[in-house]
């Protein structure tokens, strides 16, 4: 009789066969050889957070967390994101390290979905925190490696878009006149919503000037000069100050060369909300979502009662790969030894020898195969120790 669960998962869960898993693997070991160049040094993680602590201040909402309870009756949360639980050792563990602190990180996250989202609940990230530095050279430098290492991983035709949150909050409030009708707006550039975006301009009880002012923030979108396009429309210091950032910031990535692959995009709003300055997102020409995404959030290390500028970026794994053209590679083995029980000890004799020499040797007994042809294929060599003559014959 059959379960009725006995072929399903859980909702968002996904299974990783063979091939995948060892593209994800080459893609994975590129990025962090790259990353490792740039000093960054490997940082992991608990599995299980507080909710109180981690879960609260991650920018996740609450319906999005795994909960559960220890036995203390304390609740914990699967982590939901990486750049939290860095900050939570940024402030304790590693408060007395030397500042800048360079992090890289490999780790799967856990964000539970609607039945119609049809998104993982489980996906890896890779990236980096660069804690303590606050000027436009680190986040230069974070953007730069971002870079660097989507080149690395095959999607080198990758764009990165650039804004600046601090920019969107201080524009949107100078026009909208209160944090409410903010957050109603900044939704809809997060969700990339521009039509609903324009019909409730239409209904609000503003002057024609200031409706424009709106609509053409939508417009900004495209090269450095959009820059001063921003500038004709923003009147607070805040907004200027933030345009102010982001040209020292291109001024710094010019030396980079990677004009080519930068975009403005200063109506851009990202998921998380501890977000507080630089924000960027990286997208491939093959997929219509972002790869990797980041910025700077120099408020959020105040929830660890630790004050300190950051920034970082963290690259999903699952899209990555889409990105790059390929769902799987094809998994050729180097060498099968085939064996009759009698000739056992000589295989395993010659399989050692091989595995010394860096081989990887799969030993098969010649009669646990149903096909022999066809389980041979897998393999790039194929030795026999088969019969009672003493000799073993290979194939190529």
């Amino acid at each position: 009789m059959s379960k009725l669960f006995m072929f399903e998962k859980p909702l968002g869960m996904r299974d990783t066969l063979p091939e995948l898993y060892q593209l994800k693997k080459q893609v994975k070991e590129a990025i962090s050889k790259e990353m490792g160049q740039w000093g960054y040094v490997p940082i992991e993680t608990p599995t299980l957070e507080f909710h109180e602590t981690v879960g609260s201040v991650s920018a996740i909402l609450d319906q999005q967390l795994f909960k559960l309870l220890d036995q203390q009756g304390n609740t914990l949360v699967l982590r939901p994101d990486m750049t939290a639980p860095i900050a939570r050792i940024a402030a304790s563990t590693l408060k007395s390290a030397n500042r800048p602190l360079r992090l890289t990180y490999d780790a799967p996250v856990f964000r539970a979905q609607q039945i119609e989202g049809g998104r993982p609940a489980e996906f890896e990230q890779v990236g980096v925190e660069l804690i303590g530095d606050q000027s436009s050279s680190a986040d230069a430098e974070v953007i730069s490696l971002m870079m660097a290492s989507l080149h690395c991983a095959g999607a080198s035709q990758s764009k990165v878009a650039i804004g600046h949150i601090g920019f969107v909050n201080a524009f949107l409030m100078e026009v909208l006149g209160n944090e409410t009708r903010v957050n109603h707006f900044r939704r809809y550039l997060y969700e990339k919503n521009y039509v609903g975006f324009r019909k409730e301009v239409e209904q609000l009880s503003l002057s024609s000037i200031d409706k424009q002012r709106l609509f053409k923030l939508l417009r900004l979108k495209g090269g450095p000069d959009i820059i001063l396009e921003a500038e004709e429309i923003a009147e607070s210091e805040e907004a200027l100050n933030a345009l102010k950032q982001l040209k020292h910031l291109f001024s710094i990535l010019n030396t980079y060369e990677l004009e080519a692959n930068l975009i403005v995009d200063l109506n851009l709003v990202m998921h998380m909300s501890y977000y507080t300055g630089t924000v960027f997102e990286a997208y491939s020409e093959r997929l219509g979502y972002p790869v990797g995404s980041g910025g700077r959030y120099d408020h959020l290390l105040n929830e660890f009662d630790h004050p300190e500028a950051a920034t970082g970026f963290g690259l999903r794994l699952d899209r990555l790969t889409e990105a790059i053209g390929q769902s799987e590679v094809s998994i050729n083995q180097d060498v099968c030894l085939i064996f009759s029980h009698d000739r056992r000890k000589e295989a395993m004799k010659k399989t050692k020898e091989l595995r010394l020499q860096g081989y990887s040797v799969v030993m098969q007994e010649l009669s646990g195969i149903k096909d022999v042809d066809a389980y041979s294929a897998q393999f790039e060599d194929v030795i026999y120790f088969v019969g009672t003559n003493g000799k073993g014959g290979a194939t190529s």
